[in-house]
């Protein structure tokens, strides 16, 4: 392979940064999440429009290793932002009443998932069919923590009941899903290096017991303001290189990372200070995310037997929380109109999702054509929640295409990803 040519990834970046600034705004101006709009950027950047030729000529080979690994940093950087703001306390305010919830939003669409799974397997068959069972389960019962929590403010859902409730669902859906996925990618990534897995217990009591530590203390204190955030930020990559290299993928290196940074007996502002200056960087990043997991996305080949697996996939992921989480919110006792809120605002998906099959294609788990449906389920799951949700809360949610492009996930929710 020959050498990347500087320019062409220049003028790669700006092309896809561009577009998918764009799709942006007009997923914005049509009431949904931007998000939407950056991953329909990366498709229509990708392999589906004229051929692939406009991939091949925007996005030359020689620069795409580039390319990934500017959206590895990116995601690396948004995963640590999530564990930053990550409201522990929410799981704990809502536990009374997360039994007949939890069955309804996790265990139903998981087991619908895991019978697709079984069917799906005798025209994408996989090396490990117990674990693709698993994970397309996993992938069917996620819900994208921080894209639901910009529609539950811009809904006015937040102090509400079921606001709160979604929230807590969302987050426990999301710790169980990156713990399976963890478990996932250590059965059929770690072949090879099995032993090095051996090292994630005494990593772990370093991040949960070391670097809280180290943050807190007067050496940090002592430092110029304008290095602490570097130095926190080659936290982030060292840690995320240190679970790639395990076996494991970075997003849960980055993601503890986050988590593990103290909310008390920091220096002063330094928490916010983290979040102004690492989320610009993230947002540049992620659309390089978006275009690079695009390219794996080819839509132009589409038979009647895909639609038809397409329309299955759908059902069984909007039916299994839809119907799931209804009627885990009746059993519960909850009123017909606030159950089916709930219902809605957990069939959202969006870079959660992505990030997950992201990962299930680079483990053979899924084959690109199954991809590519699954990417396609996420996008219409969410974009189908404001019109759903705009019916059972009785109003529409207004965006003024100027709000703060990230809200703190502790006490609003993160940016419309």
């Amino acid at each position: 392979m020959s050498a990347p040519d500087a320019s062409s990834l220049l003028f790669a970046l700006a092309v896809l940064v561009v577009v998918c600034q764009v799709m942006a705004a007009l997923a914005r101006r049509l009431g949904q999440p931007s998000v939407i709009g950056e991953i329909i950027g990366g498709i229509l950047l990708g392999p589906t429009l004229f051929g692939g030729r406009l991939t091949d000529t925007l996005f030359p080979t020689d620069i795409r290793p580039l390319l990934s690994a500017f959206a590895n940093v990116g995601v690396a950087l948004f995963m640590f932002l999530v564990g930053l703001e990550f409201d522990r306390g929410v799981m704990r305010r809502q536990s009374g009443t997360m039994g007949w919830l939890g069955v309804g939003s996790l265990v139903v669409p998981f087991g619908l998932g895991a019978l697709l799974a079984l069917w799906l397997l005798g025209d994408h068959p996989s090396r490990h069919p117990a674990v693709f069972v698993v994970f397309l389960g996993t992938a069917m019962a996620v819900t994208a923590f921080p894209v639901l929590a910009r529609i539950i403010i811009d809904h006015d859902l937040l102090t509400s009941r079921v606001g709160g409730l979604a929230l807590a669902l969302a987050a426990v859906g999301d710790v169980i899903a990156w713990t399976v996925l963890a478990g996932v990618v250590a059965l059929v990534g770690a072949a090879g290096h099995s032993w090095r897995l051996l090292l994630l217990f005494p990593y772990a009591a370093t991040m949960v017991l070391v670097i809280p530590w180290l943050l807190r203390s007067r050496f940090l204190g002592r430092l110029p303001e304008r290095a602490v955030v570097p130095l926190v930020m080659a936290g982030v990559v060292a840690s995320g290189a240190g679970t790639e290299w395990m076996g494991l993928h970075l997003i849960f290196g980055a993601f503890l990372f986050g988590l593990v940074v103290p909310r008390a007996g920091l220096r002063a502002g330094l928490r916010e200070r983290l979040d102004t200056s690492v989320e610009p960087l993230a947002s540049f990043l992620m659309p390089i995310y978006f275009v690079v997991a695009g390219f794996r996305v080819d839509l132009s080949h589409l038979d009647a037997r895909a639609i038809g697996e397409l329309l299955l996939i759908l059902l069984v992921a909007s039916g299994g929380k839809l119907l799931g989480v209804y009627g885990g919110a009746r059993a519960a006792r909850f009123d017909h109109r606030s159950a089916l809120t709930l219902a809605t605002l957990m069939n959202v998906r969006g870079l959660t999702e992505i990030v997950l099959l992201t990962v299930g294609l680079s483990l053979g788990l899924l084959d690109s054509g199954l991809y590519s449906l699954m990417v396609v389920m996420a996008v219409l799951t969410t974009v189908m929640s404001g019109p759903l949700l705009r019916s059972s809360v009785g109003s529409s949610a207004q965006d003024d295409g100027v709000r703060a492009a990230r809200i703190p996930v502790s006490s609003h929710g993160q940016d419309d990803r």
